[in-house]
């Protein structure tokens, strides 16, 4: 377009000058030409441009639709995220709250666990230091009655001895008798002899030259004195020997007195743990006559070790299903068990209550949380009754609920569990050392 209005100019230049040369003209037509052709070609590569440009633009308005359409499509999806974010937030929100008070029962349940733990520690730490008193009194009484038998031989042993000291004493005695009248003799016969040797001695002075004789007899009371003195010496070493064996005679009956004295207290021991495992004979052979029925059933078992008596009743017999009260038919069986349990003054006796390892139904959680609760609950109804319906004396009662920690049998079977839900019934003694008190 500006090539155009510069020939347009050009022309009207040419005209408006009139009078130009014939070679001017012709220059100037052929630049013209030349101005024409470029300005075609201008025209045409413009052309060529614009087609180029109308291409583009078509494709950035293509593209400008799709990117629109995209964008309505990325703000439609953006709205969906967002309710679905708003959705998620309230559903975690939500789940938030739950995992508190999931956590909040957590916490409870693993309190009340570390609670039961204890509770259990406890009984086992009683159970394991009953059982090893126990053990050491077994130990204490066998050890003794073979020091009871060594004492009796030393014992004797030791009488021999002192006799023979007091007859070795009496010897020393005499003879320090002997050598105390031998060392006066001697003393005075030294004091004598002392005598002799200082009037010798003023002899000499007023001798001018020393006579044999006196000189001789001088050397002789000079050994004598030493004899005397080494005479001395001995007595002085027999009085410490004849103390030292005074002393020695003394420390043996006091040994052979303590030696008899515990001997005395072993076997008096020993003597009340056979009484106490006599009279606990008894009181199983009192129970087997009285529970023979139940005993003929299996449903109760009695065990007996030594001084330990243990009265095993499955749970059945005493309570229904995942109750803790005692059932009517229970209540016949445990006035017979009360019978005789009264009647004991010298027992410690433990109520055990044991499960089988199934949790607790639903319909009885809020009753009893678990096995603990449960187990404890039946043991706490059984030392309920035997107090104030059975007459047994209360400081002799403790109760314990073990939940599945002991089973008997394995839980994989029926007749396994049936046999770990139980109530035991442990009797065991008082400290035998005040039974042995209580026999003198």
């Amino acid at each position: 377009m500006r090539i155009r209005l510069m020939i347009g100019a050009l022309s009207a230049t040419l005209l408006v000058a009139g009078c130009v040369g014939k070679g001017t003209h012709t220059d100037t037509l052929a630049e013209l030409d030349t101005a024409r052709k470029m300005s075609a070609k201008t025209a045409a590569v413009l052309e060529e441009a614009k087609k180029d440009a109308a291409v583009r633009i078509e494709a950035l308005e293509e593209e400008k639709t799709k990117l629109a359409q995209e964008l309505a499509a990325e703000q439609q999806a953006g709205s969906r995220t967002s309710q679905a974010l708003v959705s998620s937030n309230e559903s975690l929100a939500q789940a938030l709250q739950g995992k508190r008070q999931l956590d909040e029962e957590a916490k409870k349940l693993r309190e009340e666990g570390q609670q039961a733990d204890r509770l259990y520690g406890e009984a086992r730490r009683e159970r394991d230091l009953l059982r090893t008193k126990v053990d050491d009194l077994d130990r204490r009484i066998s050890a003794a009655q073979q020091e009871a038998a060594s004492a009796s031989s030393g014992l004797a042993e030791a009488q021999i001895r002192v006799t023979a000291l007091e007859k070795e004493n009496a010897q020393l005695a005499a003879g320090i008798m002997e050598a105390k009248s031998q060392a006066r003799d001697l003393q005075t016969r030294l004091q004598a002899e002392q005598g002799k040797v200082a009037s010798l001695q003023e002899d000499k002075q007023k001798l001018l030259s020393g006579t044999t004789t006196a000189q001789d007899e001088i050397s002789h009371l000079q050994k004598r004195a030493g004899e005397l003195e080494t005479d001395a010496a001995r007595v002085k070493d027999l009085e410490k020997r004849l103390s030292e064996r005074d002393q020695e005679v003394g420390t043996l009956r006091q040994t052979a007195a303590d030696r008899a004295a515990m001997a005395a207290k072993l076997e008096q021991e020993r003597a009340a743990k056979e009484a106490e495992i006599q009279r606990l004979t008894k009181t199983h052979d009192d129970l087997a006559k009285s529970l023979q029925d139940e005993i003929a059933k299996g449903d109760i078992k009695l065990k007996q070790v030594r001084d330990r008596l243990t009265i095993n009743m499955v749970d059945r017999v005493l309570f229904d299903s995942g109750q803790a009260q005692v059932k009517p038919a229970g209540l016949k069986v445990l006035k017979q068990v009360s019978d005789v349990l009264k009647k004991l003054s010298d027992k410690q006796i433990r109520i055990e209550g044991h499960t089988d390892n199934v949790p607790i139904g639903v319909k009885l959680r809020e009753k009893f949380p678990t096995n603990w609760e449960l187990s404890t609950a039946r043991a706490t109804s059984v030392v309920r009754y035997l107090i104030e319906e059975g007459g047994v004396d209360r400081t002799m009662m403790a109760a314990g609920g073990y939940a599945d920690t002991q089973p008997q049998e394995g839980n994989e079977t029926e007749a396994g569990k049936a046999a770990n839900r139980r109530i035991e019934i442990v009797l065991y003694p008082k400290d035998l050392g005040g039974i042995a008190g209580q026999m003198k």
